[in-house]
């Protein structure tokens, strides 16, 4: 028999409410670490962000832990796979909630997977930091939903601003979207809203679905139209391949790429057509400060080239954790409280601290969104043999 989301969710709440006794125990007393949640794609055809994302979070556990963990008490990941689409994050959320007794929980993977999951957490006060999760309306799921991903409206007007300072012609635009996922929907109208403001002339919307492989009519429509500019809200592997039939069919102008370019992972994908699409972003592997330097070093000798954007948000995410777990833990020992009091504690002191991240120093708004002040612009730039390369700094 199959269960819908909504039945899915009612019936969880009522094993809480059956099983809510035990998370009233001495929350630390029984093991010797402190439990933190991990939801991402592990697997699907989102698992290219997942990959990166397990990798920041796998380094930040041993730096933490290297570090003392929790004012002498490590940190414990515990992985969940998403797959890649919302009955996986609801699974994985429930798991982490009620099997695994976690603080809180990082993920999950995709904007679309977080409108149907965070509800879970939210109503079993469970603090949830979204480290890839820009879609309009995330931190507004909740109380106990916070993110560090900043969001699009804040990060994608900055890569239109900088191709039209590469070609101040720039005067036709063409758009291209995934309708069925949350993120590019949500992303799409920001990018639209800034081609009105700058009055350009948007010449077509084109959608598609992230499944899609096959672009030949999205992109026979774009190119006929002669547009200056084209941009693509889509993930990693609908965007590559629509980059590299774009340019297969003869497109030559500027490409602008939305968040789901914040991959390496993408070059594999459309291989040395990638090179010139010009992608905003929120981390930098340069930027100087020391906790920063620490991680891309570490990612650097672990997988030989420079970390990407959603292994540095992954990382924060766990930093973010664990430094308010160890403000708690100063003003009153973890051990000697509930799991209800500890989740409860955690969310509060999430939201007043301020942290010193790869990302640069951030903080949260009181509903829960992140304040950052450090973005940058990048352009792919693809190496020789035509299957790696790297994101380059706009300056």
């Amino acid at each position: 028999m199959k269960i819908n989301f909504h039945a899915r969710s009612l019936l969880y709440i009522l094993i809480l409410a059956v099983s809510g006794c035990s998370q009233k125990q001495d929350f630390n007393q029984a093991t010797k670490s402190i439990p933190i949640g991990v939801a991402v794609a592990q697997t699907s055809n989102i698992a290219l962000f997942g990959q990166e994302q397990i990798a920041g979070i796998k380094i930040a556990e041993n730096y933490f832990n290297n570090k003392g963990g929790i004012n002498g008490t490590p940190i414990k990941i515990i992985f969940q796979d998403t797959g890649g689409d919302e009955a996986g994050a609801i699974n994985a959320f429930q798991t982490l909630i009620a099997k695994d007794k976690v603080v809180g929980i990082v993920g999950p993977t995709l904007s679309q997977q977080a409108f149907s999951a965070d509800p879970i957490a939210e109503r079993a006060k469970v603090p949830v930091i979204g480290a890839s999760n820009t879609a309009k309306g995330i931190p507004q799921i909740g109380e106990y939903i916070t993110r560090i991903s900043a969001p699009i409206s804040v990060v994608a007007p900055n890569s239109i601003e900088t191709a039209i300072s590469t070609n101040p012609q720039i005067k036709k635009v063409a758009v291209l979207y995934a309708q069925n996922d949350a993120y590019s929907k949500s992303e799409t109208e920001i990018f639209q809203q800034v081609i009105k403001k700058r009055q350009l002339n948007l010449v077509t919307v084109q959608k598609f679905q992230t499944t899609d492989t096959d672009f030949q009519t999205q992109g026979t429509n774009i190119i006929n139209l002669k547009p200056d500019l084209v941009i693509i809200s889509a993930l990693a592997t609908d965007g590559g391949n629509l980059v590299k039939q774009l340019k297969e069919l003869g497109y030559q102008g500027l490409i602008v790429g939305g968040n789901g370019f914040n991959t390496s992972n993408i070059f594999s994908v459309c291989k040395a057509l990638c090179d010139g699409v010009i992608v905003a972003q929120a981390y930098s592997p340069e930027y100087p400060g020391e906790i920063n330097q620490s991680f891309r070093k570490t990612y650097q000798q672990q997988y030989k080239k420079e970390p990407p954007q959603f292994s540095a948000q992954a990382f924060t995410a766990v930093q973010v954790y664990v430094d308010a777990l160890n403000a708690i833990d100063k003003e009153k020992k973890i051990s000697s409280l509930s799991l209800e009091q500890v989740r409860m504690l955690l969310n509060k002191q999430l939201l007043s601290g301020n942290y010193k991240t790869p990302l640069g120093e951030i903080a949260f708004t009181p509903e829960g969104d992140v304040i950052q002040k450090d973005f940058y612009v990048a352009r792919i730039v693809m190496n020789a043999d035509g299957n790696t390369g790297k994101f380059v700094l706009i300056k």
